[in-house]
């Protein structure tokens, strides 16, 4: 292996879990020629997992051997790189939230940036882009509620408000009414017709 091929996996195993690495985060290493190769060539030898078009994430080492990076952390990382925000899909929040008891076979996440599709050895992973109310409040219930509410769409919001109110704390709650300005038409009228018989 060469020195430069060694250098990007030490730099690789000093990144948390699913940080993505490109040729341009690497060029402190070498030239960009020479970075794209190493990479190129690690990711032929299993070292590094090819994500996507010019992205590696370094596999994870575990007792049955080398395995993807759980796919939320590299969104999450991915995310924190690029500035942009990423979060679950609406049946990902229903089924978080305990609305829905299907699990989402496809890892699908929405993402304020462009959609794109990342390969984690055999998964794949699908960012979504999505309108911003859609995004609002990530990492919160209040966020998670509003993505099963769209989720839900404007049949089944109603009976899903209805169990939220049941399950979420009042202060969630609260924002979730208070980002009726930013939310469609069909939900916002929804949201204030239940949440003002609270």
């Amino acid at each position: 292996m060469s020195n430069l091929a060694q250098q990007v996996l030490e730099h690789a195993a000093s990144l948390p879990e699913g940080a993505s690495l490109s040729a341009k985060a690497l060029l402190h290493l070498g030239s960009r020629a020479a970075v794209d190769q190493a990479l190129s060539r690690l990711a032929r030898s299993g070292e590094l997992l090819r994500a996507g078009r010019g992205i590696y994430v370094l596999p994870v080492k575990g007792k049955f051997g080398p395995r993807a990076p759980e796919a939320a952390k590299v969104v999450q990382e991915w995310a924190s790189q690029r500035g942009e925000t990423v979060v679950g899909n609406g049946a990902a929040a229903a089924n978080a939230l305990g609305l829905s008891t299907q699990v989402p076979v496809r890892q699908v996440f929405l993402t304020s940036g462009r959609s794109r599709k990342l390969r984690l050895g055999a998964q794949t992973v699908e960012l979504r882009h999505a309108p911003p109310w859609q995004l609002l409040y990530p990492g919160r219930a209040a966020g998670e509620a509003i993505r099963t509410l769209a989720w839900a769409g404007p049949e089944g919001a109603p009976a899903a408000l209805g169990q939220l109110k049941k399950k979420l704390p009042a202060s969630e709650l609260h924002a979730v009414a208070a980002a009726r300005a930013r939310l469609p038409t069909w939900l916002a009228s929804q949201v204030s017709t239940l949440l003002s018989r609270a």
